[in-house]
């Protein structure tokens, strides 16, 4: 409810970089940061809305908006962060398969169109299930520390 009522929201909204929550999120103090994972160009962040437990982010630092604004070092690092966020979500909760993929501008989804982010959604069979359709509601069996520990701890031995 806090995404649809716009709680938190910045003032002027996510179009800003000074409102943007992921150029906010890698300087957040570690005690209140959903970042799980920092690289030289990207980091991975869960999503504070997720679609199910272990729903990661992967954006880049800069604030760009388009796919083809990366410059090719971005790129490369953001295809390894997923690759690297698939393996630590498979170490932590063992799920069945993915979903990938980025909205590029507000009418393709993207809540946050002003800067670019890779979703990585952790699926499992049956998770489709019928909460959102007749509870209009979803069911998310994890707080997000809770999940943002084990995927830490997952993403440093993915690294083996």
């Amino acid at each position: 409810m806090a995404y649809i009522s716009g709680e938190g929201r910045p003032e002027g909204g996510y179009e800003k970089p000074a409102g943007c929550p992921f150029c906010l999120a890698p300087g957040l103090p570690e005690s209140g940061s959903l970042v799980v994972a920092r690289g030289e160009l990207v980091f991975a962040v869960l999503n504070l809305y997720p679609y199910n437990p272990g729903h990661l982010l992967i954006c880049p630092y800069r604030h760009v908006a388009d796919y083809t604004e990366l410059t090719e070092a971005e790129t490369a690092e953001v295809a390894a962060f997923t690759r690297r966020a698939m393996q630590a979500i498979r170490q932590a909760s063992s799920p069945h398969g993915f979903n990938l993929g980025m909205n590029q501008g507000s009418v393709a989804g993207a809540g946050i169109a002003a800067h670019l982010h890779q979703h990585v959604v952790p699926r499992w069979g049956g998770d489709g299930n019928f909460m959102p359709v007749i509870g209009r509601t979803k069911v998310l069996p994890q707080l997000l520390g809770d999940t943002r520990a084990l995927l830490v701890k997952a993403w440093a031995e993915a690294a083996g």
